[in-house]
């Protein structure tokens, strides 16, 4: 294949192909098909050996004490049967425990796959039914065809897991491993045999029941014979059919002929010993036999193994040259499409990294962008790698533009808002004069009342139409030239909250807040009382109190609601933190946002954090620049009294009888915050205020 062609297409498939067809075929066959089946071959005669052989040695002590059992239930008083068929137990619990060790050791179930798991648990579960069935053939509550059976079925799990142990990926040992089970399993049938005649002799009679089940026996016997012979090698199954044709076995066939050809009625025509002696010669050369093809079978799965082991690195040598290969041809189209990459990607780079951010930091700051110097045209080759550096440039282009007119609208709708909002800021402070004038010419207690809650309403309207100043970018239109003392701000703060009856101040140390931060301080706790009051029950109060520290005052507003889970409290603080950018999603946070806004203008510190009354508490850090010494001896703007006497706050509740004034305001002098009040004797301007102590408690 060439690469003399500049179709990055062309290079793109070629450099993804080569590693790709020489690591799937070869590797994946080398790794996966080969390397699975080495390991699972390797495995198989360590597994025979050690999880096997007690397997097989439990089935062998199973059989012996299920003839012994048979026997004692053919005869129970008979001489030795019921302490020979005890002396089995033990050799069977030995045997049982051994397979009990194997099921526990985790290093063999893990190189077992799950079916011979199962088939282990099935036989280890097999074993707990031995107590109940013991118990009951020595009380003789079972019959010999009961016990047979029972014990049959614990028996067979055994030969499960011996088959499953054999599977192997290979056909011809998969077999043959099949074959030698097979086998066994003829040599379980004998057994069967064995203990149905052996019983049946001792007793001295042969059921009708017996010798049909001598007959299935030794039919089932043949048959696994004639099917699992075939699959063991040849010398192996020659040396078992020869042996079945010696004068040694002769004995013990023409015994099962004879009771198989019996009739319930005759004569026995073998006696107890002849083939308990036959039958005992016969089982114990079949099972050295097995042992034989057992042991010969483990010895050919070595030699398997040394072949997939060899197949396997034959594939892994493959593997590796392939790779090499494959890396050279890498290489050698890497260094052409690097060439052609580097330009485009330094130009991508600075593109992302450095060019479009500074745009839009240029265009966040309000600074005027010309598209032509920020993204010019420029000419590129006529290849795909030009194609493509085209259509970043065409991209960097169309983004600065979007970005542009994304400004221009944000700043456009920002500025209708600030209009909008200066305009409302006019009429509302038009309608709170004239509401002056009004609550000075009324004497109606009702109707000054009604005064007083417009008076209120318009307070909160002017608040929320400079949330819509601060939240457009512009700075509150309230300015004041003199220091305000930071007790009139708070009061300002709380007449500009909905329930400000539910609001308590205590006594604040004598400091004033400078001219300049009094109308964005004011906004800051109030929309934070005004939090407060909204998220706490109605009958509840909120706590404002404050303190100097050492890094300028410190303001604390406690309410008592349900609180704020950790991740919302994390959010909030979060939010209040780094200011971020407004967005029309976020609008069930617009006082958080404006909090956020005004901090950061000013310097202040504001954190929530939980509240000792189970609620939340809003901190506010002011710093020292903000704060200035109230001149003379009232400039907290309250009556200076003791610490723990009563501190006057505005709470305009109506008081029946009552009426107020507010306290004439000097021409040309600032408009403070709508706070402090004096009572006028019969005519006070607004109702009594609230009184708190120092401790916060009302005064009765």
């Amino acid at each position: 294949m060439r690469f003399r062609g500049k179709s990055i297409r062309r290079k793109i498939v070629a450099l993804l192909l080569v590693p790709l067809l020489s690591l799937g075929v070869v590797w994946a066959y080398a790794t996966v098909i080969s390397g699975q089946e080495a390991y699972q071959v390797l495995g198989v005669s360590q597994l025979i050996d050690r999880a096997g052989q007690p397997v097989k040695e439990a089935t062998r002590a199973l059989q012996q004490e299920r003839t012994r059992t048979l026997v004692y239930l053919a005869d129970p008083r008979g001489s030795d049967v019921f302490s020979a068929m005890r002396r089995s137990y033990s050799a069977t619990d030995e045997a049982a425990e051994k397979v009990r060790d194997v099921a526990r050791d985790d290093g063999l179930r893990n190189r077992m796959n799950a079916t011979s798991r199962r088939e282990l648990d099935a036989v280890v579960r097999s074993f707990t039914d031995l107590t109940a069935l013991r118990r009951s053939a020595e009380d003789n509550r079972l019959s010999r065809t009961s016990a047979l059976k029972l014990y049959s079925d614990l028996v067979d799990p055994c030969f499960g897991f011996l088959t499953d142990l054999r599977s192997v990926k290979d056909v011809a040992l998969d077999k043959r491993g099949r074959g030698v089970v097979g086998v066994d399993r003829a040599r379980e049938l004998l057994t069967q045999e064995d203990a149905v005649v052996s019983a049946a002799l001792t007793g001295h009679r042969l059921g009708r029941d017996e010798i049909q089940k001598v007959s299935d026996l030794i039919a089932q016997r043949e048959l696994l014979y004639d099917t699992n012979l075939g699959l063991l090698p040849a010398d192996e199954r020659k040396d078992f059919e020869q042996y079945w044709k010696k004068q040694s076995t002769s004995v013990l066939t023409d015994a099962e002929y004879g009771v198989s050809q019996s009739t319930p009625s005759a004569v026995a025509v073998v006696d107890a010993a002849t083939w308990a002696k036959a039958a005992k010669s016969v089982l114990a050369d079949l099972a050295a036999r097995d042992d034989k093809i057992e042991t010969a079978y483990r010895d050919a799965v070595t030699p398997y193994a040394h072949g997939v082991l060899l197949r396997t690195g034959v594939a892994g040598f493959l593997g590796l040259v392939a790779l090499l290969l494959s890396l050279y041809l890498s290489v050698r189209i890497g260094r052409s499409l690097v060439r052609d990459l580097s330009g485009l990607r330094r130009r991508a780079n600075e593109t992302a990294g450095v060019r479009l951010p500074e745009v839009m930091r240029r265009l966040a700051a309000g600074e005027e962008i010309d598209i032509e110097t920020e993204a010019p045209r420029l000419a590129h080759e006529r290849d795909e790698m030009g194609q493509v550096a085209q259509a970043l440039e065409t991209l960097q282009r169309a983004a600065v533009e979007a970005a542009v007119r994304q400004a221009d609208m944000r700043k456009g709708v920002s500025e209708v808002f600030v209009n909008l909002a200066r305009r409302s800021q006019v009429l509302l402070h038009k309608q709170l004069t004239l509401l002056d004038t009004m609550e000075r010419r009324t004497e109606d207690t009702d109707e000054l009342a009604d005064l007083f809650r417009l008076d209120h309403l318009t307070t909160r309207m002017r608040r929320h139409a400079e949330g819509l100043v601060i939240l457009s970018g512009a700075a509150p239109a309230r300015q004041w030239r003199r220091p305000v003392p930071l007790m009139d701000v708070v009061r300002a703060a709380v007449s500009e909250v909905e329930d400000y009856e539910r609001v308590e101040v205590r006594r604040l140390p004598r400091v004033a807040v400078t001219g300049a931060a009094v109308g964005d301080l004011t906004h800051l706790l109030a929309e934070l009382m005004e939090n407060a009051a909204v998220f706490s029950p109605p009958h509840t109060a909120v706590q404002v109190l404050g303190e100097r520290v050492g890094q300028g005052f410190l303001l604390e507003i406690h309410d008592r609601g349900l609180g704020m889970t950790k991740e919302a409290l994390l959010a909030a603080n979060q939010r209040l933190a780094e200011t971020p950018e407004f967005e029309l999603s976020d609008t069930d946070r617009l006082g958080l946002f404006v909090v956020s806004r005004i901090a950061r203008r000013q310097g202040v510190k504001v954190s929530l954090q939980p509240s000792p009354y189970g609620g939340t508490t809003a901190v506010v850090v002011l710093p020292e620049k903000l704060l200035t010494e109230v001149p003379g001896t009232d400039g907290a703007g309250f009556p200076a009294v003791s610490p723990d006497g009563p501190v006057e706050l505005e709470a305009p509740v109506a008081t029946p009888g009552r009426t107020a004034v507010r306290e004439p305001v000097p021409a040309g002098a600032d408009e403070g915050p709508r706070g402090p009040l004096t009572q006028l004797g019969a005519l006070p301007r607004r109702p009594v205020p609230k009184l708190v102590t120092s401790h916060g408690r009302p005064v009765g």
